[in-house]
């Protein structure tokens, strides 16, 4: 079998939505994930709160103002804040108070609700509905953070999607799950080493068919997709949404089980989109913006998100509370 582990029983995280609810079996839990992470199995009443968010106040705050396009210095003077002040909390100092929040989310346009609740560590994290497949979150330690990859299939079954690949095969191959043994087709959402760095050797270890790229990436071993495409495999429908802005070429992939009416699509959404934040906007800050609203806005509102780091949240909570969505 693939990996060196086994299936969520032996230490794999397994996120099991297709089942119906059972009372008393929330989890609230928000101690250290990385501990508890290989023992998880994720039901659909479960919040998914283990896993930290990507980005904290400082994160949010820095990425805020390269979208402003403004200086730290500009930027307090603005709001009324010392600017001694806000370059602390870019820091990781905090010590901004509720009103200066607020005054900064107006000056960098952010949603100050959900601003306000990130810098006060009380970001929303939501219930997550049921999905008609599993999901599989592979996290991958990578520099001084971790990556997400996804593998998608159905429940009890032997074969799957991936998306993404995580930086090494290694690095795969040591959070894969035992009992998938093959990969139908492969997704990815942008070149970039943490994300795409196994991909030939992947294709090649679980023998994919089909490795599909945003069109116009540079990506050995991949075929082009573009906005709107939609590949039929099996019970699924996988529809590409392209949006550029953290980088050049970048895509979102939805996925549904047509037949499953009422179920949750899954949203993978690279690094458009974290829980409580957005992705850097490296190549084209006014284009991750338009993206993230129009993407969010034309699938359904119980989508669940499964981003390129940290947790999954739904659209629903990242529309209400996001800070780059106002």
């Amino acid at each position: 079998m693939p990996g060196s582990g086994g299936d969520a029983a032996g230490g794999w995280a397994l996120i099991n939505l297709s089942s119906p609810r059972r009372e008393g079996t929330r989890l609230r839990e928000s101690g250290g994930w990385i501990a508890s992470f290989r023992r998880a199995v994720y039901r659909p009443d479960v919040l998914i709160t283990r896993i930290p968010l990507e980005d904290e106040l400082g994160d949010v705050l820095d990425k805020a103002l390269r979208h402003a396009g403004l200086t730290e210095g500009a930027a307090a003077a603005r709001a009324g804040v010392d600017p001694t002040k806000l370059r602390d909390a870019i820091d990781y100092r905090y010590d901004l108070t509720a009103a200066e929040l607020r005054r900064l989310a107006t000056v960098l346009r952010l949603n100050e609700v959900g601003f306000c609740a990130l810098a006060q560590d009380q970001y929303p994290r939501p219930e997550i509905g049921a999905l008609p497949f599993c999901v599989w979150p592979l996290r991958m330690a990578h520099g001084i953070g971790v990556v997400n990859a996804y593998l998608v299939g159905e429940c009890g079954g032997s074969r799957g999607f991936l998306f993404d690949v995580g930086p090494s095969l290694e690095a795969l191959l040591e959070v894969w799950p035992g009992s998938v043994t093959g990969v139908d087709a492969a997704f990815l959402t942008h070149v970039e080493a943490e994300h795409t760095g196994g991909l030939c050797r992947a294709v090649e270890r679980f023998g994919v068919e089909s490795a599909f790229v945003p069109t116009g990436a540079q990506a050995p071993c991949g075929c082009a997709m573009g906005e709107g495409e939609t590949k039929a495999i099996g019970a699924y429908e996988i529809t590409a949404f392209s949006t550029p802005g953290h980088s050049a070429q970048h895509n979102c992939y939805l996925v549904r089980a047509p037949a499953a009416r009422g179920s949750c699509p899954l949203l993978i959404s690279g690094d458009l989109i974290f829980a409580g934040s957005a992705g850097g906007g490296y190549f084209c800050q006014r284009q991750l913006r338009t993206h993230l609203r129009r993407v969010l806005e034309a699938v359904p509102p119980n989508t669940v998100i499964a981003p390129g780091h940290g947790p999954l949240p739904t659209v629903e909570n990242e529309l209400r509370f996001n800070p780059f969505i106002v």
